[in-house]
């Protein structure tokens, strides 16, 4: 049924990836020069110190695995009478996440060692919402197996 544990915590991870789509994911301003660096779920963008953008890469793989993954979030939700296939497809949507979460990283530690940053920024709520996703797919997948194990003892007893 869709009203299990499960489907919430699934609703949440497609609720986080929306929030990644929809906000930032790093900040890193660098003071000595007033430029400001920022990436968001399709940009990375420059700013100088009056605000205005200096150059803009675009990021779309980023959104587009954010998008995809919340997604494959809805189509579990909706895998409720097959839980095996439910339980394969969180597995795949835990891939997609952790490659998610390294991509960000990478890309933000390629800025820094490029513009020799001192610090490493400041990741947004964006990239902190993968992580809760992450973990919203963890138990997920935690409450699936409990229901198989459910089953499976209440066919053992016929």
């Amino acid at each position: 049924m869709i009203q299990r544990v499960q489907s919430i915590f699934l609703l949440l991870v497609a609720i986080a990836m929306g929030l990644t789509l929809g906000m930032g994911l790093w900040v890193q301003d660098i003071p000595s020069s007033g430029e400001t660096w920022t990436l968001d779920a399709f940009f990375m963008k420059q700013f100088d110190a009056s605000g205005e953008i200096l150059s803009s890469n675009s990021n779309w793989y980023i959104g587009a695995i954010a998008a995809f993954v919340g997604l494959l979030a809805i189509i579990s939700i909706f895998q409720y009478r097959n839980r095996a296939r439910q339980m394969m497809i969180n597995m795949v949507n835990s891939l997609f996440m952790v490659g998610l979460v390294a991509i960000v990283f990478l890309t933000t530690n390629g800025v820094n060692k490029d513009i020799a940053a001192i610090d490493s920024g400041a990741y947004q709520v964006g990239f902190w919402a993968i992580l809760v996703a992450m973990v919203c797919n963890m138990l997920a997948n935690r409450f699936i197996r409990k229901d198989e194990a459910l089953i499976k003892s209440v066919d053992r007893i016929r």
